[in-house]
């Protein structure tokens, strides 16, 4: 390795050069984060490569969720850097969140010089000198974790960290990049090509890669190209999954087509792996040929066509009765790119204990019952060849009927309170069917989850890995900037106050965002629970009005801002914004008593209605212990 203090060497270009190519190479487009000291040299070169975007956010917990929205839309291997310290630290809940949903990240963590480590340096986190170790930190959020102690072992850790990213179970991997080996050169390995297009090589002047552009690959089918996208040689763009999970077990195999073979009657239940694994199309494949039912998990109602008739609805805390109808008569219950956690299985107990139930999927179930574990689209495509040919019907089922809830009444006329049921009906008649839908936190995602179908050729994306409230605001801005769609957030007041900053970050990039902000001027999930199961004796999570939209018109005066009156107003400001180039933001009043579908709160819903909730207070207590779902 030669530092910069020796003088260029010939045939050599900065480490950071190295790397920014790399991730060129490797199909990556955007790189998401906050700048600072120790990370500029990162940034500096993505700048002078001019191949990957470099995309300033607000706060490093949203640069992650950039990546990770960026991820979820074109499976690609999303990218988040960030300096050290407080920036570094910051990235932790939303690398969580994306180590517990799955998806592949590659975080770049710049580090005080290595001749600072433990000699007080600012912001060291080497573990040396009594500070604490970075690495200890991010290990257990990571699927690889590695500091880089000189330029020429990055050569060696950075196809390990983006393997280890994009094999089953996928996850972020984390690299800690000290300052001075971000500036140390290296020489270039074979077959590496050139330096890229505005790198620093040797004798300090730029060369220009004269490199072809990258040819669409077909993961990125209907997510438009970058232009003029410049690579150091002509690879492929490798899609998310590049690593392939174990061979699929013969035994099993039979043993799950057996019993599907057998089974008159089957749910399925499919969740986001499907959507992960692009495995859609042998989704409804196997569905159409087993004459099943389907219903999704709250975290993927884009993975089935919401307007199908097999469409059973979405499974648990947040979903339809109708599914747990179906499962009663089911023979079978099948698991698609779902292990069932909690919030898709709860209500669902009793009838999955009576069910037989068989998985698909690259890791083994929450629940019991015979597994097939492997690659997704494989063992679809397997039990599809072992299952009798020709599609069947489904029997007769109600579909997916909306859950009464308790509420405001609709109003006559205009008036500022708009009930969730009616505003989410504005969202569906103005949602174009390939936008993007990011759905956040909280009575707003509750009730989208419910109420919203999934737009046909979009994403329907609910981070339920962490739930962390605001993780919309930075995905949406992620998706829409990768694929050049719509993308809408919907999101509360909560998540607004939280992250709602990137508002900003869209306006600058115009990335083609619709941010919907349902402002109930409350957390109010927080406050129905302290009503329903804590006697409601604080109003801790309830806050005086605010009024969201002139307060973002103020800020942004070239944005496109509504305060929306009714549910024909937000309908029509959403239209207008589907016709723009950029950003739009609507926010309208909601009721923070109004009580979502969500199943803890149905016992309270049914017993209480809209005008006598209070006057049930005694039972509360008595009525949460009869249930068996604890969510949230």
């Amino acid at each position: 390795m030669t530092t910069a203090a020796d003088g260029p060497e010939a045939g050599t270009v900065r480490m950071a050069d190295y790397l920014a190519a790399e991730l060129a190479r490797a199909g990556v487009t955007h790189m998401f984060g906050v700048g600072g000291a120790n990370i500029e040299d990162l940034y500096d070169a993505v700048h002078r490569g001019g191949t990957v975007r470099g995309v300033v956010a607000k706060h490093e917990f949203s640069a992650v969720t950039m990546a990770d929205g960026y991820a979820r839309t074109t499976r690609r291997l999303g990218v988040v850097a960030a300096t050290s310290g407080g920036g570094a630290m910051n990235l932790v809940p939303g690398l969580a969140e994306a180590y517990a949903s799955r998806v592949p990240l590659l975080a770049l963590v710049g580090q005080p010089p290595t001749a600072q480590e433990g000699q007080g340096a600012f912001q060291d986190t080497s573990g040396k000198g009594d500070s604490f170790d970075a690495g200890e930190v991010f290990t257990p959020i990571s699927r690889f974790c590695a500091r880089v102690q000189d330029a020429d072992s990055l050569v060696e850790l950075l196809p390990r960290a983006m393997a280890a990213a994009r094999t089953e179970p996928c996850g972020p991997a984390v690299l800690l990049l000290p300052k001075d080996v971000q500036q140390a050169r290296i020489r270039l390995p074979d077959g590496h090509g050139p330096a890229p297009t505005g790198a620093i090589p040797a004798g300090g002047t730029t060369t220009p890669a004269g490199l072809p552009e990258r040819a669409p690959s077909p993961s990125d089918a209907g997510i438009p190209a970058p232009t003029a996208l410049p690579v150091p040689t002509a690879l492929p763009v490798p899609s998310t999954r590049t690593a392939p999970v174990a061979q699929l077990d013969k035994a099993a195999l039979a043993e799950v087509s057996d019993i599907l073979r057998g089974a008159d009657t089957v749910l399925v239940i499919a969740g986001e792996g499907v959507a992960a694994a692009d495995a859609r199309a042998e989704l409804s494949r196997l569905a159409r040929n087993l004459g099943a039912w389907v219903a999704v998990t709250p975290d993927a109602k884009d993975v089935f066509d919401n307007r199908d008739p097999r469409f059973a609805g979405v499974a648990g805390v947040m979903g339809h009765a109708n599914v747990e109808h179906c499962l009663w008569r089911a023979d079978v219950c099948l698991l698609v790119g779902t292990r069932l956690p909690l919030l898709a299985r709860g209500g669902l107990e009793r009838a999955l204990a009576d069910t037989d139930v068989v998985c698909l999927d690259s890791e083994k179930p929450f629940v019991a019952g015979t597994a097939l574990v492997g690659d997704l689209r494989e063992a679809l495509r397997a039990v599809t060849g072992r299952i009798a040919s020709g599609p069947r019907a489904c029997p007769r089922h109600p579909g997916p009927v909306p859950t009464p809830v308790a509420g405001p009444e609709a109003p006559a006329g205009p008036g500022r309170i708009v009930p969730y049921s009616q505003a989410l009906a504005a969202v569906e008649a103005a949602l174009p069917e390939d936008a993007h839908v990011f759905v956040d936190a909280g009575n707003t995602g509750a009730s989208a989850v419910h109420l919203l179908p999934a737009p046909r050729h979009g994403r329907f994306v609910v981070a339920l890995g962490m739930g962390g409230m605001g993780y919309t605001f930075g995905a949406g801005i992620g998706a829409a900037l990768a694929t050049g769609r719509r993308t809408y957030v919907l999101a509360g007041d909560g998540a607004f106050f939280m992250h709602g900053a990137e508002v900003h970050t869209a306006v600058e990039h115009s990335a083609p965002v619709t941010f919907v902000v349902f402002n109930n001027n409350a957390h109010a999930m927080c406050a129905l629970r302290e009503e329903f199961l804590q006697g409601g004796v604080r109003d801790d999570d309830v806050f005086g009005r605010t009024d969201i939209a002139a307060g973002v018109a103020a800020a942004f005066p070239s944005l496109d801002v509504t305060g929306a009156q009714s549910a024909a107003h937000l309908r029509e400001a959403l239209l207008r914004g589907n016709t723009g180039a950029g950003p739009a933001f609507v926010a309208l009043d909601c009721d923070p008593k109004e009580i979502p579908p969500f199943l803890p709160f149905q016992p309270f819903a049914e017993a209480t209605g809209d005008a006598d909730r209070a006057e049930h207070t005694d039972n509360k207590e008595n009525a949460d212990e009869r249930r068996v779902v604890r969510a949230g």
